[in-house]
Order: C-alpha cells, then structure tokens, then sequence
C-alpha cells in the first residue's frame, strides 16, 4: 500500500485499532489520527511517514496500549505527556529522528513491557552527564521486557541502578551510546535476562564475573569496547549461552576451556584482542557451533585433525596469529564450512587436497602462510566460490583454470614461489607435461637416434679440429656474432625489413643512445619490438654483445623476453616482446594517463622481483641493471612490468661483489654516487636507483626536474618533507579522491621511508633489494586491508 494516509481517518471516533505496518505510505501523519480517543493500537512503523507528535498525545490518547512508529522519517522531541497514556503496554519509536532528552518520567508507565528509542539523537536529561537518571524511573516498571536505546549519542556511565530492574527484564540494548566506565557488578542481578547488548561503546575495566550469574542469557555482545584482563571463567555457567561476541577489545590471558560446557552456543567471536597460548582442544567438541572467530589474536599451534568434529560449522576465521603445522585433511570433512580464513600464520605443508570437499565454501582465505606445492585441482568443483587468496605463499605448478578459477585475479596468486598459467595471472606461461611418454621416448632414443647422433658429433669434431688446425692464424667474420645467439631463432634481414615496413617513421616506437626501436608485425600475424642498433658507434657493438650475454642466460616473467635476433657485420638487431601499454615513463608524465596508487605499487613489486632475480635468483654470477628509469620499465597488456634495456649492464664473476669501471654510461639522477664518482658497480647501485625510481613513481617528479639544483635533490626534498609534508611531495592525483585517503598516506609514507632506506648515502648501509621487495610487499598488503576497513 502507498500514497499518504487519508486525513479523513479521524473522522472515525470509536476506532480501536489501526494497523498500516511494513507498507509504502508517505507524508505527514494526519494530526487527526490522535484525536481519536478511543484507540487502543496503533501501528505505522516501517513506512516512509513524516511529521511530529503531538504535544498533548499522551491526554488525546487516554487508551492508548500499542503505539508502534518505529522506521519511519519522525522528527521533533517526545513529549512529555506520552507518560500520561498510563495504559501503554508498547511504545516504539526507534529508528526515526526524534531529538532532545530521554524522559525521566517513563516510570509512570507502570504497564510497561516494551520500551524502543534505538537509533534516534536522544540524549540524557540529567544535569549530571555522568548518570542514565532516567533508569530509576523505569525501575518502576516492573513488567518491562525489553529496554532498547541503541545507537542514541548519550554519553556518561551505565549506573548501578541497572540491578535493580525487575525479573522480567529480557532484553537490554545500549550499544553505540558512547557509554564509558566499567558495567557495574549489579548488572548479575538480572535474573531474567537472555539478551545484554552493550557493543560499540568505550567501556573498560573487565567483564564481571558476576554476570555469571545471568542464567538465563543467551546472548553476549560487548564487541568493540576497551575491555581488559581475562575471559572469566564464570561465563561458562551460561548452559543457555547461544552467542558471544567479544571482538575488537583488549582481553588477554587464554580461552577458557570450560566453554565446551556451553552446548548451546552457536557463535563464538573472540578475534581482534590479546589471547595467547594454544587453542583449547576441548574448543573443537563444540560440534553445533556455527560461526568461530578467533582472528586477529597472539594464538599458537597447531590446527588438530579433531577440527572435523565441527560438523555443522559455517564460519571458522583463525586468520592473523601464530599458528603453525600443516593444515588437517581432516578439515574437508566440514561440508556446511563457508568462510575459511587461515591468513597470515605459518601454517606450512600443501594445501590439502580434501578442500575441494567442502561443497558449501564461499570464501577461502590461506594468504600469508609458507603454504608449498600445487594448488590442488580438486578446488575447482566448488562451484560457490566467489573469493579465494592463496598469495604470499610457497605455491608452485599450475594455477588451475576450471570453474570458480575463471573469475579470480593475480591478487588472489601474487608473492608465490613458482606459479605458472594465463597470462592475465602475471605468472609465466606452464611446460606442457610429457611425462606420459618420457619412458617410451627415452627407449627409442637410446635404441635407434643417440648411436648415430654420438658417430655424427665425433665425425663434426674431428672435422672442426681439423679445420681449426689449418685456419689457426684467420679469423671467422660471424664467429662472435653467432656463440652467444645460439639458443634464439635467427631472423633474416629481409624480414625485419618487412615487418617494420621498411623501417617506417610511423613505426618508431623510440630512440636511445645505442640506436631505435621500432614496432613491427612478423609473419604469423604477432606484433613485436625491434631493437635496431647502430653500428657507427663502437659502444652499440658492446650494448648489443652485453644484452645478448646478459639475455640469454636469464627468464623471469618481469624481463623483457627476446624472441630472436638478427646479426650480420653490417647490422645488429633483436626482436623483442612488444609491450602495447608502453613505458612508466609514459604513464607518469604523458597527458590522459594515469596509474592510480595499487597500480604503481604492483609495477615497483614486478621491478624488484626483477631485481630480485637478476642479483640472487638466476645463477651464482649476478647481473647488474646500471640503468634502471621510468623509459626502461615496459608495460604488458595486464599492466605488469618488464624490466628492459641491458646495454651497459654487467655480469659480476663468481664471487664478485662488485667491478669498477672507467666509464659510467648510467643515467644522471638515478646513478648511485659511488658509480658515478669511482665508477664503482655493484647489486647496491640497483637498488639505489630503484629508491629513486620508487620516489619518482609516487611524487610525479624527475630527479633531473628544473627545481633540483645545488644540493636540493629528489632524495633530499623527500627526506626533509617526511613526516608532516608528505602532502606536499605525493602526486596530487593519487589523494584527490577523499576515500581511503588515511590509508593512502600512510600507505605512500611507508614507500617514501623504504625509498630513502634504498637510497642511502654508503652503499654498505643500504637496503638489499630482497629486503626492498618483500617490505613493498607488505605495504601493500598493509594498504589493501587498511582501504578494504575503511570501506
């Protein structure tokens, strides 16, 4: 039912009852309707109703004993006369917008039962701020049930009155009233209570063991307090206990075992406080219990294969503590299970194949483990499963495809040990598996092929050495050119010709201090990148012989990948991935492109793993960038960042820490000073111009700008403008938006400190670039859960 309620409607003098709850009516409430003297109930609540009461209600309505109003847009104060309806039984006003004070007077109601301003702008009539006053009053009712002032800014203590409400009291709802002060030891008093909501305020001191005497209660919410000491073990007295909530305060100490007494009790929330030791082993009896949270606490452990007694458990958040061991196969036995978050433990092993057996799972969370292994195939047929994060982990082999799978993103992947699939998952390409017909493979090898292969190699050998032999004193125009492309396809002149369209300026993706690079389409229909050298200068011919030495012997998905080459005495060129998103170069400073803050932070993750491999993870030799800038970063089409241009990097011998050279080719304002100055290179000069690369990636500013003359440098206008001017430095684009801006900045203060940290002074005092990227790694996941709390 809609439109306005009739005015007429007052016309009807010996009216008892009108109800028009849960409808679509709108407009003012006909000041008729309270005329009508005779009525006894009245219901509008869950409308759309606007206006005022009255302020003579309570006379005008002598018979009144249900006025129900609840959920709709009033306004104005309650009036006092409401007390003189001395007949009500049921007084609803909660969620409108009435102001001023809670009366003082309700107590002349003494047929009270049920009593509801939740979610007003009420405020206390005391003079003194301290004191709920008007509790007294409502002493006086004695047949009262339920109490509700939630979500109403009161303020001041919760008083010792509150004991001595009668037996009949059921219900009591204060929370989000700003209360502060301890809850008073007389609240044991009330016998008859089955519901105490007291969450979202600022109570403190501890929770009174005498509320184990609440007998009857079967609900417990004092979540988001300042609550300190232990969980008292006299709440385990509560053999009607349906749910306790006690999240987001400061208790401490251990859980207390004798919970398992509560056979009744369907929710436990524990998480956000300072619990320590194991988890009860008695905890995992509770086999009704739907909804665990434990998250967010100092708990240790392991997790026990008994976790399959839970049988009808829906929820189970362990995530944020100190748990270890491998996760139970036991768990698949939890088929009702929907949300399962284990994050950020040291849980270690594989991810147990019995997972694909929890039919009803909704959101599986294992991010932040030392989890290893596959992925299992089996989660593939939980066809309810919309979120899944498995990153920051040891995983490896292939990220299953089928399924739930199809809709998961490289968030739900990142920070893992080996991870292989689609390209739109930032993880290189899988081997296809030949094992099945290795064995036959090998059989016929070894039979038919490796007898004439072995007769054929010696024959070429003894050919070449006899060559070698005749020819000692000459030299072989092509011999350099070809050893260290042996293991590219050769691409003839003709067709880079071809596929550049005879080297077209239209074609030119750019020019560097060693030649061009143009775009160009090869045969099969696949764009690539051309790096054409140019030979008039004789360090082009060491760019082209260092990236050939350096490429060949490296593979990571943040490398620019070389598909083949072409090299003749008068010509020099790779073909490279193309990468149709460009440069970071072009991303910061060209017009109509923008990275927002998650962006940058995921290129400047792919450039230290980059770095990360080419120090540490490729071979005992490791190879130095010397050149690391915004040009240099190239973008793929899923935006994930490959590292390019090794013209002057070098390759340290065995053992090596570091080479000097003569001449320093790098680039002025990204340049280590010991490079520039002693032409000392080393794995730290890398990680000082990655320290740049991360400040300039998140201030928009150069380090060669106009304003950075005499001693003003990138690294210095950053440092002296932290903490208090990082609103000054950051790009003004990333802030604009007000949404998560705290979790922004302090996301952008934490890049800012681990810049500096990568661009200090001495090299020896810098940060490694393996410690640079698994803080960056932090800071984002850090900034994704500050954002995601915000939201």
């Amino acid at each position: 039912m809609a439109g306005q309620i009739p005015t007429e409607i007052g016309n009807l003098q010996n009216l008892q009852y009108l109800v028009f709850a849960e409808n679509n009516l709108s407009g003012l409430v006909p000041p008729t309707i309270f005329n009508i003297s005779t009525m006894r109930i009245l219901t509008l609540e869950g409308n759309q109703l606007s206006g005022r009461l009255p302020s003579t209600v309570g006379h005008l309505l002598p018979n009144i004993e249900s006025l129900l109003l609840a959920a709709n847009n009033l306004t104005g104060i309650i009036p006092h006369s409401i007390t003189n309806a001395t007949k009500l039984v049921a007084l609803d006003l909660g969620f409108n917008s009435f102001a001023g004070h809670i009366l003082n007077t309700f107590g002349n109601l003494r047929h009270l039962s049920l009593l509801s301003q939740v979610m007003n702008n009420l405020t206390t009539e005391s003079s003194s701020a301290d004191q709920w006053s008007f509790l007294s009053s409502l002493t006086n009712c004695r047949n009262l049930t339920i109490l509700s002032f939630g979500s109403n800014p009161l303020g001041g203590i919760l008083p010792p009155v509150i004991g001595n409400f009668s037996a009949s009291l059921q219900k009591f709802y204060a929370y989000e009233c700003k209360l502060k002060g301890n809850i008073p030891q007389e609240i044991g008093n009330l016998s008859g209570l089955t519901l105490l909501s007291l969450h979202s305020n600022d109570l403190n001191g501890t929770i009174s063991p005498t509320m184990g005497r609440l007998k009857r209660l079967q609900g417990l919410s004092l979540r988001n307090n300042n609550l300190e000491g232990s969980i008292p073990y006299d709440l385990c007295h509560l053999k009607l206990m349906f749910g306790i909530r006690l999240t987001g305060n400061k208790l401490s100490g251990h859980i207390p075992p004798c919970l398992v007494s509560l056979t009744s009790l369907r929710e436990l929330h524990l998480g956000s406080n300072k619990l320590t030791s194991s988890i009860p082993s008695s905890l995992w009896s509770l086999e009704y219990i739907l909804d665990i949270n434990l998250s967010s606490n100092s708990l240790n452990d392991s997790l026990p294969s008994n976790v399959q007694k839970l049988k009808v458990l829906t929820v189970l958040d362990l995530s944020r503590n100190q748990l270890s061991g491998d996760i139970p196969s036991t768990i698949g036995a939890l088929k009702d299970l929907e949300t399962l978050s284990l994050a950020r433990n040291q849980f270690q092993g594989p991810i147990p194949e019995s997972v694909g057996s929890l039919i009803s799972l909704e959101s599986l969370d294992l991010s932040g483990n030392n989890l290893s292994g596959k992925i299992p195939k089996s989660l593939e047929t939980l066809s309810q499963l919309k979120q899944f994060n498995v990153s920051h982990n040891r995983l490896e082999g292939e990220i299953p495809v089928k399924g739930s799978f199809k809709n998961f993103s490289v968030e739900s992947f990142f920070g893992n040990y080996a991870l292989c699939g689609p390209p739109k998952l930032r993880v290189p390409p899988c081997k296809p598996d030949n094992s099945k017909s290795t064995k036959n493979v090998a059989l016929t090898v070894l039979k038919y092929i490796l007898p004439p292969i072995v007769c054929s190699v010696l024959l070429v050998i003894t050919i070449i050495m006899y060559k070698r032999c005749r020819n000692r004193s000459t030299k072989h125009l092509d011999h350099e050119d070809f050893l260290p492309l042996a293991t590219w396809r050769r691409t003839p002149y003709l067709d880079i010709q071809r596929a550049t369209d005879e080297f077209n300026e239209c074609n030119l993706l750019g020019t560097g201090s060693f030649g061009s690079v143009y775009k160009g389409t090869i045969s099969d229909g696949t764009d690539v990148a051309i790096k054409i050298f140019n030979l008039q200068l004789e360090r082009a011919f060491r760019s082209f012989d260092s990236e050939c030495e350096v490429l060949r012997n490296v593979r990571h998905r943040n490398l620019i990948k070389i598909l083949s080459s072409c090299s003749n005495p008068d010509f020099k060129a790779l073909v490279l991935e193309f990468m149709p998103n460009g440069s970071l170069e072009k991303w910061l400073y060209s017009h109509n492109y923008f990275l927002d803050i998650l962006e940058r932070l995921n290129i400047m993750i792919d450039v230290g793993s980059a770095l990360e491999y080419l120090h540490h993870g490729h071979s005992s030799a490791p190879i130095i960038h010397c050149d690391l800038k915004p040009t240099n970063i190239l973008l793929d089409e899923n935006m994930a960042a490959h590292v390019s241009d090794f013209g002057i990097s070098k390759l340290l011998g065995e053992g090596e820490d570091s080479v000097t050279q003569t001449m320093t080719m790098a680039t002025i304002g990204y340049m280590a000073p010991e490079y520039g100055s002693e032409g000392i290179v080393s794995a730290k000069c890398d990680v000082y111009s990655y320290g740049v690369l991360l400040m300039e990636t998140f201030t928009r500013k150069r380090p060669t700008d106009e304003m950075f003359t005499g001693e003003m440098s990138l690294r210095r206008w950053v440092k002296e403008s932290l903490p208090h001017g990082l609103t000054e430095v950051v790009d003004a684009n990333l802030v604009r938006e007000e949404q998560a801006f705290s979790a922004k900045m302090d996301c952008i203060l934490s890049i800012m400190d681990l810049a500096l940290d990568c661009c200090i002074e001495s090299p020896d005092m810098r940060i490694n670039v393996t410690d640079a990227a698994a803080k960056l790694k932090k800071i984002k996941v850090k900034f994704l859960d500050d954002a995601s709390a915000t939201n």
